[in-house]
């Protein structure tokens, strides 16, 4: 019996599956079989396509493109020559660590006033919610030529000073143009807002009456309560924020990707630019990376105390378990010795 067991341990069964999952199973299929084609498209084709022009020169004539092979020259190019892009790529990760967070907080607490008990919430969502429709595209660089996105030379400069006596130059000039245009960065927290809204609204206000009736504050509720539960939503935002400036038309490096795209000269064109797009790519993910390293790290402490709790449950299982297989084991000698010693003594006759 013992051999049998280990047997049909060994193999497994395979339980086909009903018509009902197949039908559930194809037409899943087909509900996803747009996204899939339209990744494989416009996704696949396209970065393979993106990264076979970043390894050639590419020249446009009137019998079409014509592909010269460099390898990583116009990587090297972009690094080692060009005396733009990499100076703006620097001033970007320096804009970039310092808005995000920025942006992500100011979305956070204009959420929860938003969230309260006041009049017309409606109203001030769409108010929130209304430049993100509003201020964009076209709409967005008249305003940013007009100077109606940034605060005045004037109100910047005593803090561009201020600052720059006791920081680096690099890290001042960042924050002082981060205070200029303070204006569009606010800007960009109106999709922040409704996902951290959207959050808010989904925690159950039992926990909050629980823990005021133990004599919990409102400060204390927030670190304990709202910023464990919301933390996904914190992490999305900042991807999507750390995506939407780095896809941005105002962003300095599109310019720059999109001036070297159309250029006229020998050593850019498509090819140059594929190359840089796929450099600032990098970056953008090197960003998201470090961000989501860093929210992911720590750890809410009552997420530690249950999984340190359920890892001692599945130890004192197992161990329970090995005490139940070692007591089977020790019955099974047992009656074995019992079995061998009544035949030993067995003499044929009947009789022991």
């Amino acid at each position: 019996m013992k051999k049998e067991d280990r047997q049909a341990k060994k193999q497994k069964v395979r339980i086909k599956p009903g018509r009902l999952a197949r039908r559930e199973a194809v037409t899943g299929l087909v509900f996803v079989s747009p996204w899939i084609l339209g990744a494989a498209i416009f996704l696949v084709y396209t970065m393979g396509s993106s990264f076979w022009y970043a390894l050639n020169n590419i020249r446009i004539t009137p019998l079409g493109r014509l592909f010269s092979f460099v390898g990583v020259g116009n990587f090297t190019q972009i690094l080692l020559v060009d005396t733009d892009f990499t100076p703006q790529l620097v001033s970007y990760i320096t804009s970039t660590v310092l808005s995000v967070p920025i942006i992500v907080v100011f979305a956070l607490i204009i959420a929860m006033l938003l969230n309260g008990n006041i009049k017309m919430k409606g109203f001030f969502r769409l108010i929130f919610f209304l430049p993100v429709i509003v201020v964009s595209g076209p709409v967005m660089g008249m305003l940013t030529e007009q100077g109606a996105a940034t605060i005045s030379t004037i109100d910047t400069q005593a803090i561009g000073s201020a600052i720059g006596s006791f920081l680096p130059t690099g890290i001042a000039d960042a924050i002082t143009d981060l205070f200029s245009s303070m204006i569009t960065v606010l800007w960009y927290s109106g999709v922040q807002i409704l996902i951290f809204l959207s959050a808010l609204q989904k925690i159950d206000g039992a926990m909050y009456e629980a823990a005021q009736m133990d004599g919990g504050s409102g400060w204390e509720c927030f670190w304990k309560i709202t910023l464990p539960t919301i933390k996904p939503m914190i992490l999305l935002n900042v991807v999507y924020t750390i995506v939407f400036i780095s896809g941005n038309e105002q962003n300095s490096i599109i310019t720059l990707i999109q001036d070297s795209m159309f250029s006229g000269t020998k050593e850019k064109g498509y090819g140059y630019a594929s190359a840089m797009a796929w450099l600032y790519s990098l970056v953008v993910v090197l960003i998201v990376a470090v961000f989501a390293a860093l929210l992911m790290a720590r750890k809410d402490v009552y997420e530690r105390q249950v999984r340190k709790a359920k890892r001692e449950r599945k130890k004192e299982a197992r161990l329970v378990k090995k005490i139940e297989r070692r007591g089977i084991r020790n019955a099974r000698k047992i009656e074995k010795a019992r079995t061998k010693r009544k035949y030993s003594t067995y003499d044929g006759s009947g009789d022991y």
